[in-house]
């Protein structure tokens, strides 16, 4: 046999076990999602190691990955993940071609860290939810052991023999099994892809109650209605974005790889805690048939870098969260309470940590459960989500809540302040400009500057408009909805040729000028003055 004949034949095996590996991974991967139907989908291996590399990952990396990737920064955490399985797969199979046994152990690797992630999660129901990944590392390992004994021949059942040692001997390249290999690999890819596909399919019928359930509701309503949007609030600029935000264009920023879809009809809320004379439990009927509060109110991201994406304004319904929590005895500090921190969970077991005295002090805090006229889509938090007018979402904004803790910034670090984000985030004064575009190049003449700025709670009181390094200019604001809304601005600039840069500048309701000191979003949030540069024609 010539050497030529003899490195084709040990790189076709190679190969072939490099593709054992990767079916051995594909059938583990296909059986945990079947066994997690049988649990629950958030015990699937990818959602629980992303969800933990998730929960382990610096703010600084969460923060770069959300500026970078912006809301498709869960699907390239899922596709990094599945790309380093197939490479470890890759690997493992290599191994096992050169010992059997040692290359079917290591698959059990896998079967380790994703039953460690899931189990270490904040929402896990505890080790039944490793049971996904470690049935299906079991599964793979066996895969993987059979597959190769089709390559090993049968002086090699054992594979405990280093390969190569007898790559020269005839009978050896003779004795490995392809029909068998063909055969066993054909069966175990059909078998994983059928595994796979009703695992997907159980696992979108769990979730098919909740659909149900939200097709279900009819918004009753509000006791208290919002007010009118002004007609001038929405200025007729191309360019510029609307004053309502549509439900399907609305930011999403969260932890969540999967998005919770809870059935309205099971979910609870608990009210418990510090200061609180009796806990309190509320069905979903039970927060419709309390008189509801309707309205604007404009949300936005502490991750929103200085005239980023991660703000949009709906219009809001739901039960005022101060009424809740006085039913239940609690009294703000400023009169005596002994809680001064809300702690708000989530169904996906995330906590936000929220001031007292801010829920209590008069402000429209509601847990909303509609949105734009419709019940809550899933993405933005249904059933039920909290909202704090004036706060970063981080501290405020807890969708799919299922739980409300009283007790004290001393005693308790949510989620993020936990990862060095700051206890109390009052969102800052900042502008935005919308039109035009940076770098473009819009024709000489008169060309309508316009965009948004916001400090709500406080409201916006002055924007201006600043070209190049000339004098500050005022430019032309929309009516202001309210002081919880953002507000439109326009700026008439008769642009002349060459490059220029376009700079804004708010001063909100309570006569604070927007500061111009550029910081990042960590840990309070961005600040600093937006500008474009444009090359006029």
């Amino acid at each position: 046999m010539t050497t030529v004949s003899i490195t084709r034949k040990a790189l076709t095996r190679g190969a072939l076990a490099a593709l054992s590996g990767l079916l051995a991974g594909f059938a583990s991967l296909a059986v945990a999602e079947l066994v997690s139907a049988a649990v629950r989908p958030e015990a699937s291996p990818v959602t629980a190691v992303g969800g933990a590399a998730i929960d382990r990952t610096p703010a600084a990396v969460k923060d770069w990955a959300i500026r970078n990737f912006g809301e498709d920064d869960k699907l390239v955490l899922q596709l990094g993940i599945v790309v380093t399985l197939a490479l470890f797969a890759l690997v493992v199979g290599l191994l096992a071609l050169r010992n059997r046994r040692a290359g079917s152990a290591a698959v059990l690797v896998f079967g380790v860290v994703g039953t460690a992630a899931a189990v270490s999660r904040p929402d896990s129901t505890g080790l039944v939810d490793g049971l996904p990944s470690l049935l299906g590392a079991v599964v793979g390992a066996v895969l993987l052991y059979v597959l190769i004994g089709r390559l090993s021949g049968p002086h090699r059942d054992t594979g405990d023999e280093p390969d190569g040692e007898r790559a020269d001997e005839p009978q050896h390249e003779a004795g490995w099994d392809r029909r068998g290999f063909v055969i066993a690999a054909t069966a175990a890819a059909a078998a994983s892809t059928a595994a796979g596909a009703v695992g997907r399919a159980l696992n979108s019928r769990s979730s098919q109650n909740a659909v149900a359930s939200r097709e279900a509701v009819t918004l009753p309503k509000p006791a208290s209605p919002a007010k009118p949007i002004p007609a001038g609030a929405q200025l007729r600029v191309r360019g510029l974005s609307p004053f309502t935000t549509p439900n399907g264009s609305f930011y999403r920023v969260d932890t969540a790889l999967v998005v919770p879809k809870v059935d309205a009809n099971s979910w609870r809320l608990r009210v418990h805690g510090k200061g609180v004379r009796r806990d309190l439990e509320f069905t979903y009927q039970d927060l419709l048939q309390r008189p509801l509060i309707e309205r604007e109110i404009t949300l936005c991201c502490v991750s929103n870098e200085v005239g980023g994406p991660y703000i949009g304004h709906a219009r809001w319904i739901g039960v005022r969260l101060a009424d809740l929590l006085k039913e239940a005895g609690v009294k703000p500090p400023s009169r005596g309470g002994e809680a001064d921190q809300i702690i708000a969970r989530s169904v996906d077991g995330m906590t936000l940590g929220t001031p007292v005295e801010d829920v209590m002090d008069g402000r429209d805090a509601m847990l909303a459960v509609g949105m734009n006229g419709e019940p809550l889509p899933f993405v933005n938090g249904f059933p039920v989500r909290m909202l704090v007018p004036g706060l970063y979402g981080y501290v405020s904004a807890c969708k799919w809540i299922e739980d409300i803790e009283l007790t004290t910034f001393d005693d308790y670090d949510a989620y993020w302040v936990k990862r060095k984000w700051a206890r109390k985030a009052p969102i800052k004064t900042q502008s935005r400009i919308d039109t035009p575009k940076p770098f473009g190049r819009p024709e000489a003449g008169t060309v309508m500057v316009a965009g948004v700025a916001w400090a709500q709670h406080r409201g916006i009181e002055k924007v201006e408009i600043r070209v190049d390094d000339g004098p500050w200019r005022p430019a032309q604001l929309a009516e202001q909805g309210t002081v919880d809304t953002w507000r439109q601005w326009s700026y008439p600039w008769k642009a002349t040729p060459g490059g220029h840069t376009l700079t804004v500048r708010a001063t909100d309701g309570t006569g604070e000028l927007q500061t111009e000191e550029r910081t990042k979003t960590v840990p309070d949030g961005a600040s600093g003055w937006h500008s474009v540069v444009v090359t006029v024609d």
